[in-house]
């Protein structure tokens, strides 16, 4: 019996979130004393997993996997599981894994607990910590299935470089009509993605115009962060959609999430909750996103903006 992980992977390169789930897996596996499966899809240099504790590496090859297709995924998953005769199963909580999961359960017959935020409280029974109500509320839940699935929280539980020599087998499941093609995908390359960002500075209609996010790329480019926004800014076009982030748009749970002129509506407010620390910028002191925040600067953004960049860029040239 082992811990079987899904490690993430894009353009053959692992995801940050990759690295999260396998040190969590290791948690868990200690915590049974039992090892570390990590199932990876196109990926190249499978030895990295072996910093984060996995014991055995299953590799997946096929061109037919390089573009997402969750039946597929879903199918590829529950034979591995079943060949190393998995208990317990851990995915990430990206956009990916949360199409996967409820495909999984139903294949394997499991219990399944999503947002999962610390290794379980206990293995016997198996009892872990999640949160709920758009991250308002931490709930106990207990998966009293033959087989378990976590879900992990975004940046919950972080990196652990535990090292393991890690074995490598190749894997070649049965992949079942992918009834989609996907004839092409276009994204942006050179910039930190929402979902694998450490800092995010996000802005919003404060920032009066599209052709006044020349700062926020700026400070977000000083920091080696993702650029992000609220939904009025991508409803008016300023933004891509693909930036928005709050409860109906894109989940963030960053170190670090800068706010400049958000006034800070509750779904906003909501879909960011669960980053760990949060600075906001505006100039109406009773801007709601101040009752959330950690640090506040009451002030205008085009005015505190460049005297932070300024301030940071300086402080990097002494480093």
């Amino acid at each position: 019996m082992s811990v079987l992980v899904y490690t993430e992977s894009e353009q053959n390169k692992f995801k940050k979130a990759a690295f999260e789930v396998a040190s969590y897996a290791k948690a868990v596996a200690d915590q049974l004393g039992t090892t570390v499966t990590a199932v990876t899809i196109n990926a190249d240099d499978v030895s990295e997993l072996g910093n984060y504790g996995v014991d055995k590496v299953l590799k997946i090859s096929n061109t037919d996997l390089n573009n997402f297709n969750a039946n597929a995924y879903a199918s590829a998953l529950q034979q591995a599981s079943t060949a190393e005769n998995a208990q317990v199963v851990i995915l990430s909580s990206s956009a990916d894994s949360k199409y996967v999961a409820p495909l999984l359960v139903v294949g394997l017959n499991a219990g399944y607990a999503s947002n999962v935020v610390k290794v379980p409280l206990s293995t016997s029974p198996f009892t872990v910590k999640r949160t709920a109500f758009t991250n308002k509320a931490f709930e106990i839940t207990e998966i009293k299935s033959d087989i378990k699935i976590v879900g992990v929280s975004n940046n919950a539980f972080g990196l652990v470089e535990n090292s393991a020599s890690a074995s490598a087998e190749d894997f070649s499941p049965s992949i079942p009509e992918l009834g989609v093609t996907v004839s092409s995908v276009d994204k942006a390359s050179d910039k930190v993605t929402i979902a694998d960002a450490e800092i995010v500075v996000s802005a919003g209609r404060g920032l009066k115009g599209p052709e006044n996010w020349g700062m926020v790329e700026e400070l977000a480019d000083v920091l080696g962060a993702a650029t992000a926004c609220s939904k009025p800014v991508s409803d008016l076009g300023w933004r891509p959609h693909g930036e928005h982030v709050g409860q109906t748009g894109k989940p963030v749970a960053s170190n670090l999430y800068i706010a400049i002129g958000i006034s800070g509506a509750i779904q906003h407010l909501a879909g960011i909750s669960a980053s760990k620390v949060k600075v906001v910028v505006n100039t109406d002191p009773e801007a709601p996103f101040f009752k959330a925040a950690d640090y506040g600067v009451v002030g205008d953004a085009f005015e505190v903006v460049p005297q932070l960049i300024e301030k940071l860029k300086a402080f990097k040239a002494q480093q």
